[in-house]
């Protein structure tokens, strides 16, 4: 793969979950920092859970890695 990856994390669905992409293509709806780091060890990119919240290379939308869902 040529150039930096980029992953965006959207910001949470009305109900749950925030949508995974890697450049460009949909990985898959996550709701926690495990299942980000499933998509992205899927698409061939080996990151452990507890290092998805602060890798650089990780663009989080509408809030950081702490937000799954909609506050009530």
């Amino acid at each position: 793969m040529s150039g930096p990856i980029r992953v965006i994390v959207h910001p949470p669905s009305p109900t749950g979950g925030r949508r995974v992409r890697v450049d460009g293509e949909i990985l898959g709806l996550a709701h926690n920092l495990t299942d980000v780091a499933e998509f992205l060890r899927r698409a061939g990119l080996e990151i452990d859970a507890a290092e998805v919240a602060q890798s650089p290379w990780i663009e989080w939308k509408g809030g950081g890695p702490e937000r799954w869902g909609v506050e009530g």
